[in-house]
This record gives C-alpha cells, sequence and structure tokens, in this order.
C-alpha cells in the first residue's frame, strides 16, 4: 500500500489527533511541531509561544481511500481558521491554522480547497490559514499520543469528535460509542 502524508495545524493537536485517528483512510497520526526556528522543541518551549512553532499532527493516509482534497476539507471543518493565532482559549502562534505541504501538488491543494472554504463561505470570515513548505516535523513528547483516548474528560476535545463523527458519519472507522 502505498501512503502519502500530511501536516497541518489547527489548534491544540490532540483535538486533531482524536479526529483523525477516528477518519477511514487514515493508517496513522503523529502529534508534533513545525513551522518554527528551533531544533527539536519540547511541549513547555513550544507553549511558550516563542519558538515559531506551531501544534501540529502528521496525517499518514491512503489516498486510494481518503485524496488530500477531502482530508483537507475535514481539517477546515474542525477548527476555526479565520482567527490567527487563536482556537478558543488558546492563543498564541503556536495554535495558528497552518498546512505545511510536502510537495508543489499539496500546495495546489491546498490552495485550492482554501478557496473552496472561502468561496462557499462556510465560515463567517475570511480564512486566514498559511500554507508552507515543510522544513522539518518534530514528533511531540510519548504522553501526547493518543491523548484522547486516555484522557477522554477533556471537555475541549470531545466536542470536535462530536461534531466530526455527525458531520462526516460515512468516513468514520468505526461506530461511536
Amino acid at each position: 500500500m502505498e501512503t502519502q502524508v500530511a501536516t497541518l495545524g489547527g489548534g491544540c493537536f490532540w483535538c486533531l489527533e482524536a479526529v483523525y485517528l477516528d477518519l477511514r483512510g487514515v493508517t496513522r497520526v503523529v502529534s508534533g511541531y513545525a513551522g518554527g526556528h528551533v531544533d527539536n522543541p519540547s511541549y513547555e518551549q513550544v507553549c511558550r509561544g516563542n519558538t515559531g512553532h506551531a501544534e501540529v499532527v502528521q496525517v499518514t493516509f491512503d489516498p486510494r481511500e481518503l485524496s488530500y482534497d477531502d482530508l483537507l476539507r475535514v481539517f477546515f471543518t474542525l477548527h476555526d481558521p479565520t482567527t490567527k493565532n487563536r482556537q478558543g482559549n488558546d492563543v498564541g502562534p503556536q495554535y495558528r491554522s497552518i498546512i505545511l505541504v510536502h510537495d508543489a501538488a499539496q500546495r495546489e491543494a491546498a490552495e485550492r480547497v482554501r478557496a473552496e472554504i472561502d468561496r462557499e463561505r462556510i465560515w463567517p470570515a475570511p480564512v486566514v490559514t498559511e500554507i508552507v513548505d515543510l522544513d522539518r516535523f518534530y514528533p511531540a513528547e510519548a504522553e501526547h499520543e493518543n491523548y484522547f483516548a486516555r484522557n477522554p474528560w477533556r471537555a475541549v476535545i470531545a466536542p470536535k469528535v462530536q461534531k466530526f463523527r455527525k458531520s462526516f458519519a460515512d468516513r468514520v472507522k468505526r461506530p461511536a460509542a
């Protein structure tokens, strides 16, 4: 099976990870950091907001089952892509909306889907999601992997998972519990 990788940031990586783990066609999700200027940053460093990194997920997916365009459509539904450096109560550049592209084809698709989201007026304000080339991805510390499964009481994550399961019911890997 030939897979592809997407790198996306839309606020807290715990929320994105929880949803993408449930998306049919996704084979792996790794939380991490990208888009900054500090080598191998820690969670604490990124949370201070001065490393330039965003909290991101790297999503490995099977393009025969899930297109990159559809992966991005889910991404634009999961978070508010109209707020710069903010998602809900989380404020700072580490929470910015960002697509880190791996090649020219991903850049073209990201620009096309971002324009589609704006044109369809899915959000009440213009989309501010950055589209940049991926330089380096640094995996987050082990305690961030499968975070929602281990911490289901995290109130901020559950509504995003429920929204995904309702909006994309036909794409959920397993029935919702």
